[in-house]
């Protein structure tokens, strides 16, 4: 079994971590999200992933270098231009001459979905493409799906107002598909499978959908790869080590709730509370920090609080005193 793995976006809702390591290649806890996605595919069956690249396809193939991830074969396709979701599904069959049927998984979510059976009820289904659903409390946010008594899609309804929407299953981004939905997309230029090869699957009903109840998180902003990160550590998804042993704690300081990264350093008397400190970085005396990311090998200099939501880039020095509420650093305006 063969699946396509999306990689090739810019990251831009998590920069500035983003701005210069493709989402995938940071670390949750302690292993980066992208063995995770690939770990859980090995696990359900896949033996090759074909993976589509686009920003800093260097970082991949650096941290890979044989080629192996999990145990799961990975092929590289890297797009010379971005192609969006459908373009870069097509680009990546293509270039890996898939001809079977292939699942296609986008490479910032994490799930406990079992893929092997969602291949099964694809084939169940007789569909030619097959979505994975789950339930969310506010569907507005995001684009519901609705389908018959057999799980043939019927129409999609983008971020439906409060008490509109027909159902509260979303696209939760796992799709298995034949190969004949390639042919559907055109070549060399964007598609986007959302907009262009789900509906016209549906109007030809083809288009099936199954939900399930697993664990799943879209960790593409900093609240939710947060919010990925303690999952694992507080029991709600697993219960994995919070603080690397070669990390470096003061007696005298507090962390609750927090995943502190490998020599990760938290002088006397610093507060760290439902909070990513990363490999390498450095809390100073007194400093707080609650809520938020402190990227690898960043400084926050003493007395200074990172509250609410903030994010410091990798390799960042916070002068002491700062208060960064509800901010990153660096500032917006510098990002290039």
């Amino acid at each position: 079994m063969r699946a396509v793995v999306l990689v090739g976006g810019f990251g831009t809702r998590l920069r500035p971590l983003t701005l210069d390591t493709p989402k995938q290649m940071l670390p949750v806890v302690d292993v980066t999200m992208f063995e995770r996605v690939i770990a859980r595919l090995g696990a359900c069956g896949v033996d090759e992933a074909v993976v589509s690249l686009g920003f800093r396809p260097d970082r991949f193939v650096e941290a890979f270098p044989d080629g192996t991830c999990a145990g799961v074969a990975l092929h590289y396709a890297i797009e010379s231009e971005p192609l969006d979701t459908a373009g870069a599904i097509r680009f990546a069959a293509t270039h890996a001459g898939v001809d079977d049927t292939f699942i296609v998984v986008n490479g910032d979510v994490l799930t406990d979905l079992d893929y092997a059976w969602l291949v099964d009820e694809h084939r169940r289904l007789g569909a030619e493409a097959t979505l994975h659903l789950i339930a969310v409390d506010d569907p507005s946010r995001f684009g519901v799906v609705a389908t018959d008594d057999a799980g043939r899609v019927l129409e999609f309804v983008e971020k439906p107002a409060p008490g509109t929407e027909p159902t509260n299953l979303i696209n939760a981004g796992t799709y298995v598909m034949e190969p004949s939905v390639i042919d559907r997309i055109a070549d060399g230029r964007k598609v986007s499978v959302e907009r262009e090869t789900f509906p016209a699957l549906a109007a030809a009903g083809t288009l099936f959908a199954v939900s399930t109840d697993d664990y799943w998180i879209d960790a593409g902003t900093p609240a939710a790869y947060l919010q990925a990160n303690l999952d694992l550590i507080d029991g709600s998804r697993a219960e994995e080590r919070a603080v690397d042993p070669a990390a470096q704690i003061d007696e005298t300081a507090t962390i609750t709730r927090s995943v502190i990264g490998e020599g990760a350093v938290v002088g006397p008397d610093a507060v760290v509370a439902d909070s990513m400190v990363m490999a390498g970085a450095h809390l100073g005396a007194g400093v707080v920090v609650s809520g938020s990311i402190i990227g690898r090998s960043a400084q926050v200099g003493d007395r200074s609080a990172v509250t609410a939501g903030s994010v410091v880039g990798h390799d960042v020095v916070l002068a002491a005193d700062t208060e960064l509420t509800g901010a990153t650093s660096p500032d917006p305006s510098t990002w290039q």
